[in-house]
């Protein structure tokens, strides 16, 4: 009988190749598979030679797929995508989805709701990877993320926009009634400005009192929206935040949104995870029970 498969192409390479026609470049390609950039371009040759057919472009910046490598790299996405379903129900595992979320969104709004679903879904085993670092679907065993920005967010992907970005001023009561609301420009220059990373302070300056120079006022800034949150919460200052991440505090009266101006982003939160045959039921639960909270708050 003869060996089957006689010439198929190292799978390693073929998964290498998959990587990189998705990424189209070697190091973002590597970053995903966990491994360096000079051992992505041998795999990458060595498949290339084993076919004797170019299958990438080498540009200035990344690469491009070949006319070859663009019908190639389709039959080959689809092909893993087969062999990765066959794997899962071969093995099935429990009830388990991993949610990727910045620290801040973790914090200040998905934790204080894991109470719900964890009564709503008690066999779903949920678990949260918060982190400011990009995650990997596969490197990090990532089910679904949640990400902030504008598409597109990558190939092979399903993108669902989840909530939008309005940003609204907070303080707590005490400190305003210690000094006052900041009806003017000049009165909220005496006050201290909480920064996070998103630097949204100019911005929202511009539209509250348009036709001023950039703010002046006094500074402190954050890594994190949720240490700036906490820091508003603790009398230090005003903080820009998102309104969902900070609509239960307003309502316990721990927090009090200083201006009715809300600043509205083309950037809001999205729900990322990869194309699949079929979805598992306990992602597409995930899924259905972030939109409900959503739309419940």
């Amino acid at each position: 009988m003869p060996a089957g498969f006689p010439g198929l192409p190292s799978l390693n390479a073929l998964r290498v190749f998959e990587v990189v026609a998705r990424q189209l470049n070697f190091r973002l390609a590597a970053e995903e598979l966990g491994v360096t950039q000079a051992a992505v371009a041998q795999q990458v040759r060595g498949l290339e030679a084993s076919l004797q057919v170019r299958l990438f472009e080498r540009l200035p910046r990344g690469v491009g797929l070949t006319d070859a490598g663009r019908s190639y790299a389709a039959s080959i996405r689809s092909a893993l995508g087969m062999i990765d379903e066959a794997t899962r129900l071969l093995r099935p595992t429990p009830s388990q989805v991993t949610v990727s979320v910045t620290p801040s969104f973790a914090s200040k709004w998905l934790i204080p709701r894991l109470g719900h679903f964890a009564e709503a879904h008690p066999d779903i085993d949920l678990r949260l990877l918060a982190t400011d670092r990009l995650s990997h679907f596969h490197t990090d065993g990532v089910d679904i993320a949640v990400r902030y920005g504008q598409p597109p967010f990558g190939g092979g992907l399903n993108i669902e926009r989840l909530m939008e970005q309005s940003i609204v001023a907070v303080a707590s009561p005490g400190l305003l009634a210690e000094r006052g609301k900041p009806e003017t420009f000049a009165a909220l220059q005496g006050y201290v400005a909480l920064h996070d990373g998103h630097d949204f302070w100019p911005a929202f300056s511009a539209a509250l009192f348009p036709g001023h120079p950039p703010a002046t006022a006094k500074t402190v800034r954050f890594n994190q929206t949720s240490l700036a949150i906490d820091a508003a919460l603790g009398g230090q200052g005003i903080t820009l935040a998102s309104l969902a991440f900070v609509k239960a505090d307003i309502a316990a009266g721990r927090l009090v949104q200083v201006f009715a101006q809300c600043l509205r982003l083309d950037q809001a939160f999205y729900l990322v995870w990869p194309r699949r045959m079929h979805e598992p039921q306990a992602l597409s639960a995930v899924r259905a029970w972030l939109r409900a909270q959503v739309a419940e708050n």
